[in-house]
């Protein structure tokens, strides 16, 4: 027969830390008088299989337990059993140590502890045996006693050990273990009886209340740990269930929620459309068609509503008005649906006081500004009359949410696609680089100017270039800076006047009619980044530079009337559109900054929000911003929420471009913003929404054969609305310049 283990005994015997647990030790000692027991079934007495069965020493670390062959009268010599069962040999004789090593192993040297394992052979002898007498069941005995001592009586050290064990053959036990284990310790003695005759039988030890009771109480424990284990399982899988549980009912109370608003939103609108007429509703909706929406009436694209609806919604819950109106039809509601839904979900959960209320007119004063800003003076008259101010203000609270969503809805649903009106072929043969760094439109839109790193301001008819189709457009006016030009606007007032700022931080205001510089202001330290005229103050202009300043300029002096300093560089500056006491700039520092120009040596407000430089800033109208930044996102802020001085928490995030290196150009236009994007296209989006509404990509003609190719290097560097029209004037990288229309 064969015995087999991989744990050492020994080795955790000889541990003083280890836990001395009584289940514990009785189980391994149960486990062995098993052993020994199937031994003695088949009249094998384990001292003449293996002597070396119970004391193998920690210091070789042999397992407890050592196969060992089905003869009884294996060699007594303890030599020979570790010879066989380990490959060791401890003989002086280095022939027959090669000949036991296993196949394929390493020779072996001597064992060094050969007085070590002999000393442990001695504590396992049996009384008998040194006497001189043969070994027998009744010395497997005595051995299991010695064995029980050990587990039950751990020691620190190998001199203690041996005092320990010399003392137990004289059957003196340690206090400890009286005290502790009083019954392992009298059944220690009862297996140890120097008399052969007084010792139990290995039946007589199985039977035994000292292992039986235990054994019973071990059987308990484990059953008790396997229920507590499943009882926990249990436990674990309910936790999840209610967890999952707590979630869907949060869901669930979330829609429940979103139910009644729009219920309750469904209602006012009604209520609104049955005071204002079906022919307003009409006119508003802007999409082809003049027809009132008929409930019950039939559809034939439910199938593209199914295809492009998500989250299991599907057209067959749709009640059957919804399926059959107009905007049902429209493919670009339902391939954006979702996102639709999310803003508008947006818009109801946005504070009341950021919401214009329901019923106010906004009426524009004064021509359009350059780069598309306008100078718009916004002036709301209430069109309800006969109503207390609590009123006024229940109504606002209740359906101001719905005039700028559905202006929104309408203008992103009313166009299609970017129509291209002109190409600008405008290549200077004399430079490497055609790059356009900036574009500008003139007071009346009449003119666009375009500048870059070809140290020329360009200045083009544009009604000219969309009515004569010529392969060359030539500027009417041209002019050469001594510097890389980053910037350029027009006055808003005089026609002719334009600024631009360069790279080697000069700020410049030309009179375009004459194609001279007409002041020069040389402050900034570094590179001019943005400049921008204000549109009430037509001889006020602001600069911001690499050295981390702002700068004001009074085009009438020539010098700076007021510097703003900041820790980071100043990447973009931009005027509100009907106040010349406010400026708002963006940082490298991933922040934008709006500041009261009577006290600039704080910020009014601070937005936070963007992961990197902010490139360029733009007021949508006096109290909203957007911001762009290589971020790859815009964000659109309200600044009637800066009550705390500094907003984290942005109205948008514009996605579906991409900006992760470059300048790519923004320019914003009745709620329509405009920007470039690295993939070399123009994306325009609409204020009240975060995806794009069209978007036009550029191409790259091939010189020699003519014909358009995609060209992943370039990118989209200037974009610039014309006035407040359907109108925009784009270029990219190379210098095409495109001159864009919605339809």
């Amino acid at each position: 027969m064969r015995w087999g283990g991989d744990v050492s005994l020994r080795h955790w015997l000889d541990k003083p830390e280890r836990p001395v647990e009584e289940f514990e030790c009785l189980h391994i000692f149960s486990q062995i008088v098993d052993i020994v027991n199937i031994a003695h079934s088949q009249g094998i007495v384990v001292n003449n299989v293996r002597p070396s069965c119970f004391y193998m020493s920690s210091f070789n670390h042999v397992s407890f337990i050592e196969s060992a062959s089905g003869s009884d009268s294996g060699s007594d010599s303890l030599e020979d059993g570790l010879n066989d069962n380990q490959g060791l040999e401890l003989k002086d004789n280095e022939e027959d140590n090669d000949r036991n090593v296993g196949e394929g192993e390493r020779k072996q040297p001597p064992f060094p502890m050969k007085e070590v394992l002999l000393m442990e052979t001695g504590w396992y002898t049996s009384p008998e045996e040194a006497a001189g007498s043969t070994s027998s069941i009744a010395s497997d005995i005595y051995r299991l006693g010695v064995l029980l001592f050990e587990l039950f009586c751990p020691v620190s050290s190998r001199e203690e050990k041996s005092r320990t064990m010399s003392s137990l053959r004289h059957r003196v036990l340690p206090p400890q273990l009286l005290l502790r284990w009083p019954k392992a310790a009298s059944y220690c003695l009862w297996l140890l009886h120097p008399e052969p005759s007084s010792r139990p039988s290995v039946s007589d030890v199985l039977q035994s209340e000292f292992l039986v009771e235990p054994k019973d109480k071990l059987e308990e424990r484990e059953a008790a740990i396997q229920l507590r284990e499943r009882i926990e399982e249990q436990d674990l899988l309910l936790e999840f269930l209610l967890l999952i549980q707590q979630r869907e009912q949060e869901a669930a109370d979330k829609l429940q929620d979103t139910v009644s608003l729009l219920c309750s939103d469904i209602e006012e609108v009604m209520k609104h459309q049955s005071v204002q007429g079906n022919n307003g509703r009409d006119d508003c909706l802007g999409l082809g068609s003049r027809k009132r929406c008929r409930p019950g009436c039939q559809t034939q694209n439910a199938e593209e509503f199914d295809d492009n609806m998500e989250d299991g919604q599907n057209s067959s819950i749709m009640p059957s008005q919804a399926q059959g109106s107009l905007l049902f039809k429209n493919s670009r509601l339902m391939k954006n649906f979702k996102k639709l839904e999310a803003a508008y979900l947006l818009t109801r959960c946005r504070p009341v006081a950021t919401v214009r209320p329901l019923g106010r007119s906004v009426s524009r004063h004064s021509p359009v500004s350059s780069d598309g800003r306008g100078s718009v003076v916004a002036s709301e008259r209430s069109s309800i009359s006969g109503l207390q101010p609590r009123a006024q203000h229940v109504v606002a609270r209740q359906t101001g949410w719905i005039s700028p969503f559905l202006e929104g809805l309408c203008k992103y649903l009313s166009l299609s696609k970017l129509k291209v009106k002109a190409d600008v072929k405008q290549g200077d043969l004399l430079n490497s680089s055609n790059l356009v760094c900036s574009l500008s439109f003139d007071r009346d839109g009449e003119f666009f100017a375009a500048a870059g790193v070809n140290k020329k301001i360009k200045v083009f008819e544009c009604d000219a270039i969309i009515n004569k189709n010529r392969d060359i457009q030539y500027p009417v006016v041209e002019m050469a800076s001594r510097s890389k030009l980053s910037s350029i606007c027009w006055n808003s007032y005089i026609k002719s006047q334009i600024a631009s700022s360069n790279f080697e931080g000069v700020v410049q205001v030309w009179d375009a009619s004459r194609g001279q510089v007409v002041t020069e202001m040389r402050e900034h330290e570094k590179r001019v980044w943005s400049i921008d005229f204000s549109s009430v103050d037509p001889t006020l202009l602001a600069s911001g530079s690499d050295d981390g300043s702002v700068k004001l300029w009074s085009i009438n002096q020539g010098v700076s009337i007021g510097t703003i300093k900041t820790k980071a560089n100043v990447c973009c500056v931009q005027f509100p559109l009907d106040s010349s006491r406010s400026l708002a700039f963006g940082s490298a520092d991933h922040r934008v900054y709006y500041y009261d120009l009577r006290n600039s040596r704080v910020p009014l407000c601070t937005l936070v929000g963007h992961s990197k430089t902010v490139s360029y800033v733009k007021f949508v109208d006096s109290t909203t911003i957007v911001s762009a930044s290589t971020d790859n996102t815009l964000k659109l802020w309200d600044l009637s929420a800066c009550a705390s001085r500094v907003i984290d928490a942005p109205l948008h995030s514009f996605t579906g471009h991409m900006n992760v290196k470059n300048f790519v150009g923004l320019s914003v236009a009745d709620g329509y913003i405009a920007t470039g994007s690295e993939t070399n296209e123009v994306v325009i989006y609409h204020k009240a929404f975060p995806m794009p509404a069209l978007s036009y990509k550029f191409n790259t003609t091939d010189p020699v054969s003519g014909h358009e190719m995609d060209d992943t290097s370039q990118f989209i560097s200037s974009v610039c609305w014309r006035g407040q029209s359907s109108t925009l004037v784009a270029a990219n990288s190379t210098g095409n310049i495109k001159i864009l229309e919605m339809v």
